[in-house]
């Protein structure tokens, strides 16, 4: 792209929108910016100084349309700039243009965090240069330059990205995990898996696609790339990363065994599968993957423990946004738990959820946000009565900190979007630190 000769309109100016603008505004293209969220202002105050331009419109007469992740592709502006036959781009689009560095490309439905986390831990055990980018916190083309031929590029890729994404070519593909995400923007299934199967479909006979065995619509995926498959699983032993008898193996050669690693539960030990996998592609030697595995902590918000007051445990699994994540939280526990559950709904049910609620060791859930009253629903379907009902998340958490008993664990899991209160996961997960500190 000549971006001198061109102009841009960057709608969204989160982290993605400024790093766009700011690339773009370094190649001497003309800018445009908008967002009609009040916390962007100080940015783009700022990006207007560099020489960018602000508008309360949408303008529709630029050459390009730079799309943040948090507007979908239907939005009346991408929308507008398709029927004008205006080429759309997201963030990540343009720094895959121009990215030298190899990648290791991470998308799921969940564990894309802490397997970018525990690769990155591993990369760094082995002395490999590498930066963590991507949906992790860090946009990718903020870095991209300064990347060069010998660092690797280990990127956590969003379904909201991929709906931009069409150049980018990983070394290495991982794919944790498809289930029921984001519906209430995708509108169904097909449409969200393939959105995830785009991070293969790119890679040649050169590349690798690390996928989940024991996922049916992840191993699909092996027919949609031309890529080399190397297979985790948890459930038996494949060509690439598997369990038997509790030890970690890759091919035959035996790895860890399951119980040093610092993070239980078998969707972390899926993560540290494909990790395992992924490094052994990169020619990392056993002993570096075996001190990453096992140096290795979590990530923030993600099952989090953050104290025990009176005799009852605090766990912030704010990260836990859908169904499935919750699930797989509760199913991490030992011993009883009061559960909290709510925030904005994500165009699916619950039923599953509270099945699984009914077998585990919580003893009662309080339902919060703008989605309590669907939660409500499924709780009755499945004949889960241990429940209370409130507004917003402060009530629920005074309510299930009165609740929860000393041996008990109050878990903040809330299988819903952080929108109603709060802007994301991490600012959710914060305010529940906040609380059970002011305890």
């Amino acid at each position: 792209m000549y971006y001198k000769k061109q102009s841009f309109l960057v709608a969204g100016v989160s982290r993605s929108g400024v790093a766009a603008a700011e690339f773009l505004l370094s190649r001497g293209a003309e800018v445009y910016l908008y967002d009609d969220v009040p916390a962007s202002a100080p940015e783009m105050s700022r990006l207007a100084e560099k020489g960018a331009h602000v508008v309360s419109d949408p303008v529709d007469t630029c050459d390009a349309l730079v799309l943040s992740p948090g507007i979908p592709i239907d939005h009346a502006i991408p929308v507008s700039y398709r029927r004008a036959g205006k080429r759309i781009l997201g963030e990540c689009e343009i720094a895959a243009r121009i990215l030298r560095a190899p990648a290791v490309g991470v998308t799921g439905t969940n564990g894309k965090t802490t397997t970018v986390s525990l690769l990155g831990e591993i990369a760094a055990a082995a002395g490999m240069p590498h930066t963590l980018c991507g949906n992790i916190g860090t946009p990718l083309l903020a870095v991209a330059e300064k990347l060069t031929y010998d660092d690797l590029a280990i990127v956590e890729v969003s379904s909201f990205q991929l709906e931009t994404l069409r150049s980018f070519m990983p070394h290495i593909a991982i794919v944790t995990n498809v289930t029921e995400d984001h519906l209430d923007r995708h509108y169904n299934m097909e449409n969200y898996t393939f959105l995830k199967s785009k991070l293969v479909k790119n890679l040649t006979e050169s590349e690798y696609a690390v996928l989940n065995y024991d996922d049916p619509i992840v191993r699909s995926f092996a027919e949609k790339t031309k890529a080399k498959v190397v297979w985790f699983s948890a459930e038996g032993q494949c060509e690439g990363a598997y369990l038997s008898d509790r030890v970690l193996y890759y091919g035959a050669e035996e790895i860890l065994p399951v119980d040093r690693l610092c993070m239980q539960g078998k969707h972390n030990v899926m993560n540290a599968l494909a990790c395992v996998a992924a490094a052994k592609i990169l020619g990392v030697d056993s002993e570096s993957i075996r001190q990453g595995l096992t140096s290795f902590r979590g990530v923030k918000h993600r099952n989090e423990f953050v104290r025990e007051v009176g005799g009852v445990k605090y766990v912030n699994d704010s990260k836990g946004t859908n169904a499935d994540a919750t699930i797989k939280a509760i199913e991490n526990l030992s011993g009883e738990a009061v559960l909290m559950l709510g925030g904005r709904d994500k165009g699916y049910d619950y039923d599953r959820l509270f099945e699984a609620i009914k077998r585990s060791g919580v003893v009662h859930t309080v339902l919060y946000g703008e989605n309590r009253m669907k939660l409500v629903k499924s709780a009755v379907k499945a004949d889960y009565s241990e429940v209370t009902v409130c507004g917003g998340m402060e009530l629920a958490f005074s309510l299930a900190s009165k609740i929860a008993r000393a041996g008990q664990t109050v878990l903040f899991s809330p299988a819903s979007a952080s929108f109603d209160e709060f802007e994301n996961y991490e600012q959710r997960g914060e305010k529940f630190v906040a609380l059970v500190n002011a305890l």
